[in-house]
């Protein structure tokens, strides 16, 4: 009888905690902290954790301790008064931070940025890293600047497409001390109308990869590329997809710096418009420049019926859309997806229209546009007046070994819905090394509460505990947060109405 006590004690001491294990503080929100304001989650630097917020004209960077107490606010004051803000990017670095910013004065966009220490301060002067004299007022950003997975390289690219047939793109790459390694201006021949660039990414040693891919009205790829701008060099290198007789939706690229590869996948049709068959893959390979292995996987019916929600099972994954990849050591691939679309009393909801009409069917601006990927409706804190209903389902995960075999299958369950806006829905996911944490909201007793669900490497799904702390009075944001470290997670919330910022902690 003893030993049963003591054995049941021991089993309370665990659970306990492991709840005790994840731990969330939250920020106190400022009054003019309004559901409008823009902001971005810098980092955790010099033990601090960052956050970027922008409020009409007034910029700054708050600091917050390890409690989420406000530690200090700085004014961002070197940042024109009067001209035009375009856009931020932030890179965050173990003692410093970039901020790489876009702003209009008068005809000319000029890019900007300035190296600022884990207090908020600036710590050199500001670099004029490019300018662009345009005939109009500018609403979207003509750079796009991107870092490898080391922080080593970050290159700063436009592209020019005022001839519709020859696009002229600009490159700057630099070290991780924003000296100039290399500028290359490029020409990239658009032999059809409906050609169009997308997915950028940069590997550790410099080099830019990308896609060209034919999308006629806004239809299934029919023939894609992708292109390689090596980091010393003034040309690009074209290599063709070989599709036989499938279609292509919407095309990702991951870099595996580690094993010298380039994972290419999308989600893949066997006729146009028709409903998506399974996952294609490509991999290439850096040192070889060959072709490592590409392949199709098709959906079976068992996965299709516990993903499907509702659906039939032969549409099952006809919204759904790639989030996340995750590159394994050794070399094999983790794909998560999600279903994703919206209702209206209106209008159906088109794939097509959604997802193609996209910033890449036209320039933006007016002779200059940023490619880079980025779905204007997904991740973007817009509000929509009219009568749309949000939805955000079921998460699929599938996990691939080194020669690009299935090797287990699992579906989070979840049905999240939200009017107007799709802040709430969604999911953030966090990897702390030996599980994946997928954090999203859950609908439970007339209220949203934060979930848990983690993913081992051999695809056992487990449901965590509910979170210490977890307050009802507020409301996440989870697809906005933000990892800072190997086991903390910032999330943004909504609180009676004012935005604040929550720390997670995994012990």
């Amino acid at each position: 009888m003893i030993k049963g006590k003591w054995f049941f004690c021991m089993v309370l001491c665990a659970a306990s905690s492991l709840v005790s294990a994840q731990k969330i503080v939250y920020s106190e929100p400022d009054r003019d902290d309004t559901r409008r304001m823009n902001f971005d989650i810098i980092g955790k630097i010099d033990g601090n954790f960052l956050v970027y917020k922008n409020i009409r004209n007034s910029n700054s960077i708050v600091l917050f301790n390890d409690e989420m107490k406000q530690a200090s606010k700085v004014n961002l004051d070197f940042l024109p008064d009067y001209d035009r803000m375009i856009n931020v990017d932030f890179f965050a670095y173990g003692n410093f931070f970039y901020m790489i910013y876009q702003y209009q004065k008068r005809n000319i966009i000029y890019c900007m940025a300035v190296k600022l220490d884990g207090n908020g301060k600036k710590i050199s002067d500001i670099m004029e890293m490019d300018t662009t004299r345009i005939g109009f007022a500018a609403n979207n950003k003509i750079y796009t600047v991107l870092t490898s997975e080391d922080k080593s390289k970050l290159i700063v690219f436009k592209i020019n497409s005022k001839n519709k047939r020859l696009y002229f793109m600009t490159t700057m790459l630099y070290d991780n001390n924003l000296q100039l390694l290399k500028k290359s201006r490029l020409t990239i021949p658009m032999e059809d109308r409906d050609e169009y660039l997308n997915e950028f990414n940069l590997d550790n040693d410099g080099d830019l990869v990308f896609t060209k891919i034919l999308r006629s009205n806004n239809d299934n790829i029919s023939q894609a590329y992708f292109i390689i701008k090596p980091a010393a060099d003034d040309t690009l290198r074209a290599n063709e997809l070989k599709l036989d007789k499938i279609y292509l939706d919407e095309i990702h690229i991951k870099v595996d710096n580690f094993n010298k590869r380039y994972l290419i996948t999308s989600f893949y049709y066997l006729q146009r418009r028709g409903n998506i068959e399974g996952f294609y893959y490509y991999i290439w390979d850096i040192k070889s420049a060959t072709t490592f292995r590409q392949d199709t996987i098709s959906f079976n019916d068992d996965l299709r019926k516990e993903a499907r929600g509702e659906n039939s099972t032969r549409m099952a994954f006809n919204d759904y859309f790639i989030r996340n990849i995750i590159i394994k050591k050794d070399g094999g691939f983790l794909i998560a997806s999600e279903c994703y679309y919206t209702t209206s009393r209106y209008n159906s909801w088109n794939r097509w229209d959604y997802l193609y009409g996209s910033p890449f069917s036209s320039p933006m601006g007016y002779y200059y546009y940023s490619p880079y990927y980025n779905n204007l409706w997904w991740n973007s804190r817009y509000y929509n007046s009219s009568n749309v209903r949000y939805h955000a389902d079921n998460i699929t995960v599938l996990s691939f070994d080194e020669n690009g075999k299935l090797q287990w299958s699992n579906v989070i369950g979840k049905s999240q819905f939200d009017d107007q806006s799709d802040d709430e829905i969604s999911f953030q996911l966090m990897n702390t090394g030996g599980q994946l944490h997928f954090l999203f909201n859950d609908f439970e007793r007339r209220t949203n509460l934060l979930n848990d669900y983690t993913l081992s490497p051999d695809g056992q799904l487990n449901h965590n505990p509910t979170l210490k702390n977890l307050d009802r009075g507020y409301e996440f944001m989870p697809k906005y947060g933000k990892q800072v470290s190997a086991k903390q997670i910032i999330i943004p919330c909504i609180h009676r109405n004012l935005i604040c910022f929550a720390k997670i902690d995994y012990n």
